[in-house]
């Protein structure tokens, strides 16, 4: 087990969460989107666990809005709505994931611990491999350069959201086992 997934003692929980983000891939993405919501996560790795798939969701649903908007904008070519569009159902598919997790982690306690864990863990991976196919559809694609870029940005930003969420859900597995 990592220390880094165990609060030391005394440790605030704003530290706390600053040394569990170092176990994941974009640390200061991490603690940046997670310490405004250090009084709800305390020294908790569930709680951490819980608000870091709230955060992914959040910007998975307000990325899948914009993208939508985008799409019914003027001057968009056939193919770069299409492209809109795919990206839109796939992160349709990671927010239906990530409710799923948030919502079985509610339920995380009890014998079957092991059981919920393992959902939790295929559907959050489930979810960044939606994102991923996302951001692949506009690989290539000859779209309006700042759309383009506005997009992917968007999109890797909710996929380094999920992929700490992931992170940080490991890191409670870990602890359990």
């Amino acid at each position: 087990m990592e220390e880094s997934a165990r609060p030391a003692a005394g440790e605030t929980n704003t530290e706390f969460i600053r040394t569990s983000c170092k176990s994941t891939t974009y640390p200061n993405l991490c603690f940046s989107s997670l310490s405004s919501r250090s009084n709800a996560i305390g020294v908790s790795p569930q709680l951490l666990a819980h608000e870091s798939l709230t955060v992914s969701l959040e910007t998975a649903q307000s990325t899948s809005a914009m993208m939508l908007k985008l799409a019914h904008s003027q001057g968009m070519a056939p193919r770069e709505v299409g492209a809109m569009r795919d990206c839109v159902e796939e992160l349709s598919d990671a927010v239906s994931g990530i409710k799923k997790s948030l919502g079985e982690m509610k339920e995380l306690r009890g014998k079957d611990f092991d059981l919920k864990m393992s959902d939790i863990q295929t559907w959050v991976s489930a979810a960044l491999t939606d994102e991923d196919t996302c951001t692949e559809g506009f690989a290539g694609k000859v779209m309006n350069g700042k759309v383009k870029t506005v997009v992917r940005e968007k999109i890797l930003e909710v996929a380094h959201m999920t992929s700490n969420a992931l992170a940080l859900i490991n890191s409670l597995a870990a602890l359990h086992g």
